[in-house]
């Protein structure tokens, strides 16, 4: 019974921690800043001792217009004493429409992963989409821009054929996204984004998001996510003889709750 009330509880803060399986936002076109929040602590003791802490954030803001949205996410977490989870993503996006159906963007990301010996991740990009489809239940946007990527490192690692501690390269950004109300309490979001490197052909990122979020009350939803992130050429880590290679993926399945606030 221990076990499984530690298993639900590192499944409910990892959810929390995840942007695509917030609370879905309310997005309506008024002006007003509108947004989801989550916080979650998990303590287990025992034969075997862990915690983390999350919290994440979302905020939009959105017209007839333009569209801006800033969305952060922090994960703290250790497993017997050990240090296994250190990680904040934080970034902000805003889109102006040019016509009804073409936009402009523009946007930088950051990104902090200890265990993945990423230091920090600073990531603008600026680009045009389109609103392939617009309307009350459903929405599906394109987009495609560039962007340049600099990555600094704990230690230094061999990426791109050589030992660095920092990695810069221009990407090209390629995507889509999406929204769909299901029913009343139910709705669908998932967003595709890949980053080919201009530097190094043949590499690439690529980031995954989907998020089913169910409405229990105006303000609280039960969710269900999936995330991926993919990186072609992560590095190998320092120190490790043979060479060994950071993970290219990182995926994660999660169920949790999630508060939004209009």
């Amino acid at each position: 019974m221990k076990t499984l009330t530690t298993q639900l509880s590192i499944a409910v803060c990892a959810a929390l921690a995840a942007g695509a399986v917030q609370a879905q936002t309310t997005l309506k076109p008024d002006g007003n800043w509108r947004g989801s929040i989550g916080a979650g602590l998990s303590i287990t003791d025992g034969n075997s001792k862990s915690s983390a802490f999350n919290f994440n954030g979302e905020t939009v803001r959105l017209t007839e217009q333009d569209k801006a949205r800033i969305y952060g996410t922090a994960l703290y977490g250790k497993n017997d004493g050990k240090e296994s989870t250190n990680l904040q993503r934080f970034g902000g996006r805003y889109d102006y429409n040019l016509t009804p159906v073409l936009f402009g963007f523009g946007g930088i990301d950051f990104e902090r992963d200890k265990p993945g010996n990423l230091e920090l991740r600073i990531a603008p990009s600026v680009g045009l989409g389109a609103h392939l489809i617009k309307s009350a239940n459903t929405t599906f946007d394109i987009f495609g821009g560039v962007g340049y990527v600099r990555d600094k490192f704990f230690n230094a690692t061999f990426i791109d054929g050589s030992s660095r501690t920092t990695y810069s390269r221009p990407e090209l950004l390629l995507g889509e996204s999406s929204t769909h109300k299901l029913t009343e309490t139910a709705s669908f979001r998932q967003s595709l984004t890949i980053y080919p490197n201009l530097a190094n052909r043949g590499e690439y990122r690529a980031v995954f998001d989907a998020g089913l979020s169910v409405a229990m009350s105006s303000t609280v939803s039960l969710t269900l996510g999936l995330i991926d992130r993919y990186n072609s050429d992560p590095g190998t880590k320092p120190g490790v003889v043979p060479r060994t290679e950071f993970k290219k993926n990182d995926l994660l399945f999660v169920t949790g709750i999630g508060v939004k606030f209009d």
